[in-house]
């Protein structure tokens, strides 16, 4: 062997590793490249999340609201429902007198009657 096959030996030594050294900047450019798309998905994913968590407090608040408003309704109902049956006993003892009435008005002109019957 003379120098210049150990040169061209040492040269084409040098360049299996610079081209391993080639593959392995490629092969962590990619693999930085990957992680950074895995980080832009978390933080949008994260962010997304976020938006979700504020809409469900929205809506949970708004579900709330809308309880303590059926409650009031309800209460209310219930009041109504009371006044009614107070006014349908209230006629009904109305009712009562008025017939009571009644029949005393035709007592009276049935007495009435027999007394011009008489005269």
């Amino acid at each position: 062997m003379n120098i210049n096959d150990i040169t061209m030996m040492i040269s084409q030594n040098w360049g299996g590793q610079e081209m391993i050294s080639v593959s392995i900047e490629t092969k962590i450019n990619r693999l930085e490249s990957i992680l950074e798309q895995i980080g832009e998905a978390v933080l949008s994913t994260t962010e997304t999340i976020e938006r979700l968590a504020e809409r469900l407090d929205a809506l949970s608040s708004q579900v709330e609201a809308q309880g303590k408003q059926v409650q009031q309704q309800g209460y209310q109902i219930f009041a109504l429902c009371d006044a009614v049956q107070s006014l349908a006993e209230s006629q009904k003892d109305s009712l009562q007198g008025i017939s009571q009435l009644t029949q005393t008005v035709d007592k009276i002109v049935s007495l009435l009657q027999c007394s011009d019957e008489e005269t």
